[in-house]
C-alpha cells in the first residue's frame, strides 16, 4: 500500500548561516525521505527559514537593514549547503510569506473561538532608552541566588539557578545598558492549564509509536503532580509586544504572536506554498493542500532536536488539535552533534563548518555515510571523531564497497564487452541469493531510522562479496583462456552484488548512487529492484567512483579561522607617550559619598568626591544609562583630580571619573566605572 508522508525538520532561525547540526538533522531527515521514496510512497518534504522575533530585528537594526532583508541575506546563502550536501527538500519558504500570516491568524481565532485564549495583565521589564519590553535574553544583573554578576534573566551560569528576570539584582539592559523598569502590559495566553488540554495531550502523547520512549519519560516529569496531587500546565504567553518583527494578533494594533507560535505553523505554510505553486504532485497529477490535509492517510512526521522538544509534543500539537487540524503521526527526536567528545568550539578548532568542508573539497557523501553510521532511533548524541571518521570512510565505501567494482569492471570491459553473463553458476546464485535476502530487513532498519545499524548489515553483506573475491580471484583467471567462462561469471557476480549493494546504499549515497546508474546503463534504483536479476545487460564504462580520504584534510578542517584582532574595544590605540606625559594627570581614589540624577537631563548623574582632601567635590558624570544613583553611593572609584574645573548648565564639575566602553556604543552597549580592590582609601594616588 502507497503510503503519504508529510515530513519536516526544525526551522532553522534566520539570524545565521547553517552549522553542522542543521546539517546532521537534515542528512538523517533526508535518509529517511530518500529510502520511502524507493519505497514507492508519496513523500511531500519541506522546510523554511524562522524569521521572525526580537533577536532578528535587533540585528537588523544593527546591520542597518530592515527585517526583510537581514532575513533574505540569510536565506540567500542557503543553496550552497542544501545542494552541496545532497538535502533534498521539495520547498524551502519562511515563516515571514503570506501564507503563514494567514495560517497563523486563522489558528489563533479557532483557538479564542474555542475559549482557549485569556488576555490577562503581566509586569515584565521595559527599557526606557530602547523604548521596548526586553526578552530574557537582553536583560542581565546580578543572580539572587549566588550574587554572581552578568548573568542573564533566566538562568545563571555560574551557580545553575533558574528564575525570573525580575528576581535578578541591579538589572541593565544588554541593548543600551539602561536600568529597566517594570511596565504592565495585557498579554494572550493559551490557556493550557485547560483540563481538556492535559487530557488530549496525555492520550496524544501515549499513541504507541509517536514519541521515543525517552521523549515520553521526559514528557511524564512535565505532567508531574504538585504537593495537592494535580496535574497540570502552566499557560503559555503566545504575545510580544510592539515593537516586534513577527505577525500581527487579530483585532490587536501593538500586539504580536511570539515566535514560536507562528513558527511551527511555518511547517504548514511551506507545504501550502509548495501545493499553492503547483509544484507538489502525485501520479502527475497536482496535490491540493486542503485535500492532503483532510486526508486520513497522510502521515505528518517532524524531525527535531532535542532541545525544542517540548515545544512539539505539547504546543504544536495541542494548537492543531484546538484549532481542528491534523495532529502529527510521529516526532522523532535526536541529539547533538560533538566532536572527539565535546561541544564544538570554533576558537578551540573543534568546530566543523559545513561550508569549509565543501570548499576543501571534501566530498559530502564522506559525511553523509559517517552520520548515518553514528544515527539510531534513540536520543543520543553524535560524536564526530576525526581518526574514526579517515577509517570508516576508507574501510567501509572505498576498500568495502566502492572496490567489488572496480575488481571486476576492468575484466567485463575488456574481454566481454561490458555484457554480463546470462547464466551465472549455483556459487553465484547463492551468493546474490544471500545478499538479497536481507533486504527486508535492510528496510525495516531504514523504516526504523536504525541507519547505523543498516551501514553495518549492509558492509557485512559487503565482506561476503569481497570473500568471494579473495576466494575466486578473477586477476588469476583471467591469466589463462580457458578460464574465460569462470571469469566472466565471478564478474557478472561481482556487478551484480554491487548493484544490489548500492540500493541498499543509495537513500545513504544518492550522488554515489546516480554516478552507479550511469555506469550500469540503468534507470533510478529502487528497493525492488534488489530482486531482479540485470541479466543478459551490457554496463558501461568504469570510472573510479570514490577517493580515499587524505587525513591532511580533516588537519585543515579543524584549523581555527584565522581573525584578525580587533582594536582594544573597538578603537586603535592612541599614540606612544612618554612617563613624563603620564605622570601630568593626577589619578586618585575617590569614594562617591552621595550620587543624585540631575534634573533636566537623559545622561547625567551628580557625583559627591571624597578625594582625600578633607573636602569633597561635585562631579557631573554621563553615566546615567548604565547606573542608579543608590548603586554608586558608598563605591570608590578613579578619578582625574587635576582636570580644570569645567563651568556646566547644572553647576561646577570639579574633575572625571573614569569609565570604560566600546567605541561602537550601539553594537556593543554598556558602560562600566573602575573601581580598585578593597582596602584602597580616598586619595591615594594612582600610579
Amino acid at each position: 500500500m502507497t503510503r503519504k508522508l508529510f515530513v519536516t525538520t526544525a526551522l532553522p532561525y534566520a539570524n545565521a548561516p547553517f552549522h553542522v547540526g542543521h546539517m546532521m538533522e537534515y542528512i538523517q531527515a533526508d535518509i529517511w525521505v530518500r529510502f520511502q521514496r524507493m519505497m514507492g510512497h508519496e513523500v511531500h518534504f519541506v522546510c523554511a527559514d524562522d524569521a521572525h522575533g526580537a533577536p532578528i530585528m535587533i540585528a537588523a537594526e544593527k546591520a542597518g537593514l530592515s527585517p526583510q532583508a537581514f532575513v533574505a541575506k540569510i536565506a540567500a546563502g542557503r543553496r550552497q549547503y542544501l545542494d552541496g550536501f545532497h538535502i533534498g527538500f521539495d520547498n524551502w519558504h519562511s515563516t515571514d510569506g503570506p501564507e503563514n500570516h494567514r495560517l497563523a491568524q486563522e489558528i489563533y481565532l479557532a483557538l479564542r473561538r474555542a475559549g482557549l485564549i485569556s488576555v490577562r495583565a503581566i509586569e515584565q521589564f521595559y527599557d526606557p532608552v530602547k523604548g521596548m519590553f526586553l526578552p530574557d535574553r537582553y536583560i542581565k544583573g546580578e543572580c539572587p541566588k549566588c550574587g554572581a554578576k552578568d548573568q542573564y534573566g533566566d538562568s545563571c551560569e555560574v551557580c545553575g539557578s533558574v528564575y525570573a528576570p525580575t528576581e535578578l539584582k541591579n538589572p541593565y539592559s544588554t541593548l543600551t545598558g539602561a536600568t529597566p523598569v517594570l511596565r504592565s502590559s495585557e498579554h494572550h495566553f493559551f490557556q493550557l492549564s485547560a483540563q481538556r488540554c492535559l487530557d488530549f495531550l496525555q492520550q496524544w502523547t501515549q499513541e504507541p509509536g509517536r514519541l521515543q520512549p525517552e521523549v515520553l519519560n521526559k514528557i511524564r516529569e512535565w505532567f508531574a503532580t504538585d504537593e495537592h496531587g494535580h496535574v497540570g500546565l502552566a499557560d503559555w504567553d503566545i504575545s510580544r509586544d510592539a515593537p516586534y518583527f513577527g505577525i500581527r494578533i487579530p483585532d490587536t494594533e501593538d500586539k504580536y504572536f511570539y515566535v514560536w507560535l507562528d513558527a511551527p505553523v511555518g511547517y504548514l505554510a511551506s507545504l501550502k506554498n509548495y501545493c499553492d505553486s503547483g509544484r507538489a504532485r502525485a501520479g502527475g497529477e497536482p496535490v491540493s493542500f486542503d485535500a492532503l490535509m483532510a486526508d486520513p492517510a497522510l502521515e505528518q512526521v517532524h524531525f527535531i532536536g532535542k532541545d525544542i522538544t517540548y515545544f512539539h509534543t505539547l504546543f504544536w500539537p495541542a494548537m492543531l488539535h484546538f484549532s481542528g487540524r491534523k495532529t502529527p503521526d510521529k516526532v522523532f527526536v535526536h541529539g547533538f552533534i560533538t566532536v572527539s567528545g565535546e561541544k564544538m568550539s570554533k576558537s578551540r578548532g573543534t568546530g566543523i563548518s559545513p561550508l569549509k568542508y565543501l570548499e576543501l573539497g571534501m566530498n559530502a557523501e564522506w559525511l553523509r555515510y559517517y552520520i548515518a553510521a553514528k544515527l539510531n532511533a534513540r536520543v543520543e548524541d553524535v560524536d564526530f571523531n576525526p581518526d574514526d571518521f579517515v577509517a570508516r570512510v576508507n574501510a567501509d565505501l572505498v576498500g568495502k564497497y566502492v572496490n567489488i567494482a572496480s575488481r571486476a569492471a576492468g575484466f567485463l570491459a575488456k574481454r566481454f564487452d561490458g555484457r554480463l553473463s546470462a547464466d551465472i553458476g549455483v556459487e553465484g546464485r547463492t551468493l546474490l541469493d544471500g545478499l538479497r535476502g536481507h533486504r527486508e530487513e535492510v528496510e525495516r532498519l531504514y523504516e526504523e531510522r536504525e541507519f547505523g545499524k543498516a551501514l553495518r548489515e549492509i558492509m557485512l553483506l559487503a565482506d561476503r562479496v569481497n570473500e568471494y573475491v579473495d576466494q575466486h580471484k578473477p586477476w588469476e583467471l583471467a591469466k589463462k583462456p580457458e578460464n574465460a567462462a569462470v571469469l566472466h561469471d565471478v564478474c557478472s557476480v561481482c556487478i551484480e552484488a554491487f548493484r544490489v549493494l548500492t540500493i541498499y546504499l543509495k537513500p545513504v549515497l544518492p550522488a554515489l548512487a546516480a554516478q552507479v546508474e550511469a555506469f550500469l546503463r540503468v534507470g533510478p534504483l529502487a528497493f525492488a529492484d534488489a530482486s531482479r536479476a540485470l541479466g543478459a545487460h551490457t554496463i558501461g564504462t568504469y570510472q573510479h567512483l570514490m577517493q580515499r580520504v587524505d587525513p591532511a584534510l580533516l588537519d585543515k578542517l579543524f584549523e581555527p579561522p584565522v581573525v584578525e584582532a580587533p582594536a582594544p574595544g573597538g578603537e586603535a590605540l592612541a599614540g606612544t607617550i612618554s612617563i613624563d606625559d603620564f605622570a601630568k594627570v593626577d589619578l586618585r581614589i575617590a569614594k562617591i559619598v552621595n550620587c543624585e540624577a540631575v534634573e533636566g537631563s537623559d545622561k547625567l548623574l551628580r557625583l559627591t568626591l571624597d578625594v582625600g582632601e578633607g573636602r569633597t567635590r561635585n562631579v557631573f558624570s554621563g553615566i546615567k544609562s548604565a547606573y542608579r544613583p543608590e548603586q554608586l553611593v558608598g563605591k570608590f572609584t578613579v578619578m582625574v583630580a587635576n582636570l580644570a574645573p569645567r563651568k556646566m548648565k547644572f553647576g561646577l564639575s570639579e574633575g572625571m571619573v573614569l569609565a570604560a566602553s566600546h567605541a561602537d556604543e550601539k553594537a556593543h552597549p554598556g558602560l562600566y566605572i573602575l573601581e580598585p580592590w578593597p582596602g584602597a582609601v580616598p586619595g591615594l594616588r594612582v600610579r
